[in-house]
């Protein structure tokens, strides 16, 4: 295996979840034995985790893979026309620049509506989970005049049921996890400077990883190894942690071979049976 220990990460968009364990919040499993499988009520309490692990991970000078579930990047052209370059990592920056999280609220929606005044017509974010009404940003996919002209990343048209990175609210939405997780990544990736690669923008010759991941592209498999788990959150990262080192070496190799440096791409997509198998019980 090419890393010494994997932490998997399931995100959210929202806001504190609480203090008791429950879904659609954030949950973090390592490949750690006896490391059982952790909630984290808010992004800071998450950040805070991420950085002091990879801090210790460095310290020990091991390699450490950390996969996230939204997306790295959007369909190609897009980066370009927000910052003026056509490069993901310049996005991560820019969203990290205007992002304002707090664990009872924050601005997606309305950097969201900012994104869409860079183009022309009303989109492609849509969606709107605030009581207020945000100009330039509508609350229904049907109402909008511009879409962006590939509305998909390459990796969604290979992975039925993946929603676009458009939709911010409502069942499925990924969006506000993106808009909500890229910064996150960026202040890690300056807090260790060459020290972190992001997968498939970097090349893989750094002690820490970060890769995309999309539980649901193994959902059967997931399903199958914790028919019981009530909360499907804890039971996707956990099985995910435990896949990654079952891999062969050639086996992750191939997962890893990407040829995707703008828009980039889910981890495990295309080699769906193989990692099926390393998640099945």
């Amino acid at each position: 295996m090419i890393w010494d220990e994997v932490a998997m990460v399931d995100w959210s968009g929202g806001n504190d979840r609480g203090a008791a364990p429950k879904a659609d919040a954030i949950w973090i499993a390592t490949s750690r034995p006896g490391e059982a499988p952790l909630y984290c009520r808010n992004r800071g309490q998450a950040e805070a985790w991420l950085l002091a692990r990879i801090e210790e991970t460095l310290a020990r000078g091991r390699r450490l893979l950390i996969g996230f579930d939204f997306p790295f990047g959007y369909p190609s052209g897009f980066a370009a026309a927000i910052t003026g370059r056509p490069d993901p990592l310049a996005l991560w920056s820019w969203l990290a620049d205007r992002i304002e999280d707090a664990p009872g609220a924050n601005n997606r929606f309305d950097v969201a509506a900012m994104m869409n005044r860079r183009l022309p017509g009303l989109g492609p974010f849509w969606g709107n989970a605030l009581k207020r009404d945000i100009p330039d940003l509508p609350r229904r996919g049907n109402a909008r005049s511009f879409r962006w002209h590939r509305p998909r990343r390459a990796a969604e048209d290979r992975a039925p049921g993946a929603f676009e990175v458009w939709q911010l609210a409502g069942a499925g939405a990924v969006g506000s996890q993106a808009l909500m997780g890229l910064p996150v990544l960026w202040r890690l990736r300056a807090a260790f400077p060459g020290r972190i690669a992001a997968w498939p923008f970097d090349p893989l010759d750094l002690p820490v990883a970060f890769v995309e991941i999309w539980p649901s592209l193994v959902s059967s498999a997931i399903a199958a190894r914790y028919p019981h788990e009530p909360i499907r959150d804890r039971a996707q990262v956990a099985a995910l942690a435990a896949a990654v080192p079952a891999l062969s070496p050639a086996t992750l190799s191939a997962m890893l071979a990407v040829e995707a440096p703008e828009e980039g791409w889910i981890f495990g997509l295309g080699h769906e049976e193989a990692l099926s198998r390393a998640v099945a019980p």
